[in-house]
């Protein structure tokens, strides 16, 4: 882009997709959350992404569903492409992990430039400082400002000196990366961290000295045999200051894969906070939302809504939030149409759902978000002060009958409308049933009674190391009589509650393997024979 002009807004990402023109964009090292704002929105709008498969696979999300995708060639061959694709109007973003110029792009950027094609270039976070920066790292640390980067290959160039080290592609004999740099004039003491899959849950850290590399790899569990991915090396004091400053590799549930039996949409929320304390989430839908057989019911349900039959509304589940947006969306009509009426809501997510429509529940319970909890936390049916006596009860065919039975008891006369069907998932694929039955996972998180049957059905259960969240006592019962051991249970039953405690639960056991002096491991490094067992 030309110097001085501004960034484009997001709509005028969109509109300029249309001419031909190409956007260089750092992906980041390797955390999709590290690209920028203005990298994602350029992604959003190409019509062709050309990047490595594995670089475009981690921000695959961000693509259009239109987009093509294809890989590089030489750089020669790769500014080719570039050029005929905007001769042919599309709008191209050149995909790069780290940062475009760091990472090999100036060819291609001056192949556009002396072709006189419109290009931009997004800077993005070099895996140089990236990478340290998730390890825990500074750079420099020792106040001389002095920062060198160089590669694994250059390294015998490089004498002692003050400041930070950074050695990238040092995945390759990192012993005698260490040896090369002693007869460079190193001291034999110097610190040395290496990091394998930087910013990625599959992240690594030794820290070590340039004369125990070679062991302290090997105690870390770290050899010639293991796979591994790119790392990168700092050398200096910096290295060592990484146990005092680590924040990434130190996250509760940092490296555990998490089995989220959900429905796909519902697994989103859950998928995310997990995210957040490191874990690597993997949604499984156990249960199939689909419409009620016949329509009817909703249909009559709509209707009294609009007339004023109802004096409450109760919504026990997001499904039922989204069931009556939808049949009331499909008539034309909005949030107005509870005008009058009283809404109640079980829980947290729930009372969110209906928010985002525009309705402000007038009843949530204090206590367990439950129906058991919403029928102890609702008002007895009085004939002055009520004018209507009856409560739409929109709910899921299989529901229970506690709230239905409650409001019957408190005077009410509840409508339970059948407002959508749940149904079981097809099986997941073989090698997530393997990874189920075989101790794959670290852990897997129970939100219902019923995400304990079908998951069980589909799959099989659980390995006897894998960890055993659930929502609430419901569906603990469940799991217990499948001969599921619980480890973890919520402190209230929305599922924010259950992932919090499984990362205490996570960092509990990270405590305690360090008070310890043992080894932290995750659940599926301790794999051993058997089912669970209920003690």
């Amino acid at each position: 882009m030309p110097p001085g002009v501004r960034p484009m807004a997001k709509d005028a990402v969109v509109s300029d997709a249309r001419d031909g023109w190409v956007a260089f964009v750092g992906a980041g090292p390797g955390d999709d959350g590290l690209m920028t704002l203005r990298g994602a929105r350029l992604l959003g709008a190409a019509s062709l992404v050309i990047a490595e498969a594995e670089v475009a696979e981690r921000v695959r999300h961000l693509f259009t569903a239109e987009a093509a995708v294809a890989e590089p060639a030489d750089a020669a061959a790769t500014a080719r492409a570039l050029l005929q694709a905007v001769q042919d109007g599309q709008f191209v973003v050149r995909l790069f992990a780290g940062d475009p110029l760091l990472a090999g792009g100036a060819a291609e950027i001056e192949a556009c430039a002396k072709a006189q094609v419109r290009y931009e270039i997004v800077p993005g976070i070099p895996a140089a400082t990236g990478v340290p920066a998730y390890a825990g790292i500074a750079l420099p640390s020792d106040g001389s400002g002095e920062l060198r980067i160089v590669h694994a290959n250059e390294v015998s160039r490089i004498g002692h000196g003050p400041g930070a080290l950074v050695v990238l592609g040092a995945e390759t004999a990192p012993a005698d990366l260490g040896k090369m740099l002693i007869a460079a004039g190193w001291p034999d003491t110097t610190p040395f961290a290496i990091t394998w899959d930087g910013t990625t849950t599959d992240q690594q850290t030794v820290v070590t000295t340039l004369n125990r590399i070679g062991p302290d790899l090997k105690a870390a569990g770290v050899t010639v045999a293991t796979t591994r991915g790119a790392a990168i090396a700092v050398v200096g004091a910096a290295a060592a200051a990484k146990s005092r400053l680590s924040w990434y590799e130190t996250k509760p549930l940092f490296g555990w894969r998490v089995l989220v039996p959900r429905t796909r949409e519902q697994a989103s929320v859950v998928s995310e906070r997990l995210r957040e304390y490191g874990a690597v989430p993997e949604e499984v839908p156990t249960i199939a939302v689909e419409p009620p057989r016949t329509p009817q019911q909703m249909d009559r349900a709509v209707k009294g809504l609009v007339t004023g039959r109802y004096q409450w509304v109760a919504f026990t589940s997001v499904n039922a939030v989204k069931a009556v947006r939808e049949k009331l969306e499909d008539y034309g009509l909005d949030a107005r149409a509870f005008a009058g009426v009283k809404v109640a809501a079980v829980g947290d997510q729930t009372t969110a759902a209906l928010l985002e429509f525009g309705i402000r529940p007038d009843l949530v319970p204090e206590g367990q978000q439950s129906a058991e909890g919403l029928a102890d936390a609702w008002p007895p049916y009085d004939d002055v002060l009520d004018p209507i006596n009856r409560v739409l009860l929109p709910r899921a065919d299989i529901a229970t009958e506690t709230l239905l039975a409650g409001l019957t008891e408190l005077g009410w006369e509840a409508e339970d409308v059948t407002a959508y069907r749940t149904v079981r998932a097809a099986p997941p694929p073989a090698l997530i049933r393997e990874a189920i039955k075989g101790g794959g996972f670290d852990a897997v998180l129970f939100t219902s009674s019923s995400t304990v049957r079908n998951l069980v059905g589909i799959a099989g259960k659980p390995h006897a190391v894998t960890v055993i969240g659930v929502i609430g006592p419901q569906t603990a019962k469940t799991a217990a009589d499948f001969g599921l051991r619980v480890d973890v249970s919520a402190a209230k039953p929305s599922v924010t509650a259950l992932v919090d405690a499984l990362a205490e639960f996570g960092a509990a056991q990270r405590d305690a393997a360090l008070a310890a002096g043992e080894p932290l491991r995750r659940p599926s490094e301790r794999r051993r024979g058997g089912r669970r067992r209920i003690r």
